[in-house]
């Protein structure tokens, strides 16, 4: 059979089941002997026959070749090559990414990386990919509430600014490096996103032990002039808004400085009741182990129960 009639039979006469074929390939749907799902806007790569995944033509195959211009056949990895090769390249960079200072020059070729996230990605490795980074970033972030816990008060704020400028520094590479990991597994299978679990794990691992060590040295702070400079007290509120927006109910005063439209219209009516929520507040802290200057900060997560059973226990899950 001459290559026009061969086209002809596989094309079917119509468009219809390339449509369908491709439509089931970008949905990522696995089948039993398939070769690996690959992102739509990446190259098609061939299987090892030499065909595509796909039921396409021969003339398709050599358009698509000239378009994109595709990698040759991809050697499977192994479960084995993506522990010894694979996964060691993307510790050793999210290691140097996590912890850069800002401006700071990483030797690292993102190039490299990307290309290791994206073969992983179609050979079938994104679920544990995605647990290998979780625990990766979440046992660096353990290290980093350690670290807090020890430092001198007069130290605690700035050091607390410099770990969450750190971290969401250090997001603006991860994400975008795990980007096809994020479009064809976390998105797709896990209905999620990447870079809203990761926020979480700071959120979790670090400011939730600390939220409450941290929010009396603020509130001093703010009455203290110049004991912190605006910038930080700045990075500091509105991250904490970012990680978890009704952390605003411990100080909505202190919030309202840095985040516009957090308190409703004055009203003057209400002033006195004003008042009485602020008190209340400090009465709350003071219950719970704080008060003004107290020398004798305890470690967060131990002795504090505060709102345990009523804000922040049912703040939880607001994501």
């Amino acid at each position: 059979m001459d290559e026009e009639g061969m086209e002809e039979e596989e094309d079917g006469g119509s468009s219809t089941g390339y449509e369908a074929a491709m439509d089931d390939h970008n949905h990522n749907s696995w089948e039993a002997g398939a070769e690996p799902d690959q992102p739509r806007d990446l190259p098609l790569l061939p299987t090892k026959g030499g065909g595509l995944n796909v039921n396409t033509s021969a003339s398709k195959f050599r358009e698509l070749q000239r378009c994109y211009s595709p990698e040759p056949v991809m050697n499977v990895i192994t479960v084995e090559d993506y522990k010894s090769t694979y996964w060691p390249k993307l510790n050793s960079a999210i290691d140097q990414l996590l912890t850069q200072s800002p401006g700071d020059y990483i030797p690292i070729s993102y190039e490299q990386i990307y290309s290791c996230v994206y073969k992983c990605v179609c050979q079938q490795h994104s679920e544990q990919m995605y647990s290998d980074l979780m625990e990766k970033i979440a046992d660096h972030l353990e290290r980093v509430s350690k670290e807090l816990r020890v430092s001198p008060q007069d130290l605690y704020i700035e050091r607390f600014n410099l770990a969450l400028g750190q971290y969401m520094g250090a997001l603006q590479s991860i994400v975008p490096l795990f980007i096809y990991m994020n479009k064809f597994y976390i998105e797709t299978k896990l209905n999620r996103d990447l870079r809203e679990d990761l926020i979480n794990l700071f959120t979790e691992h670090v400011a939730e032990k600390h939220i409450y060590s941290l929010m009396p040295l603020l509130l001093e702070a703010q009455s203290t002039p110049f004991q912190v400079t605006p910038s930080t007290m700045a990075n500091i509120v509105k991250g904490l808004y970012t990680l978890r927006p009704e952390w605003v109910q411990l100080a909505p005063a202190l919030f309202s400085k840095f985040i516009p439209n957090i308190l409703p219209p004055a009203v003057e009516s209400e002033l006195q009741n004003y008042a009485a929520q602020d008190q209340k507040f400090q009465r709350d802290l003071m219950q719970n182990g704080f008060s003004r200057g107290d020398q004798s900060r305890k470690r967060a997560g131990e002795e504090l129960t505060y709102y345990g059973s009523s804000t922040c226990a049912g703040s939880r899950g607001y994501r």
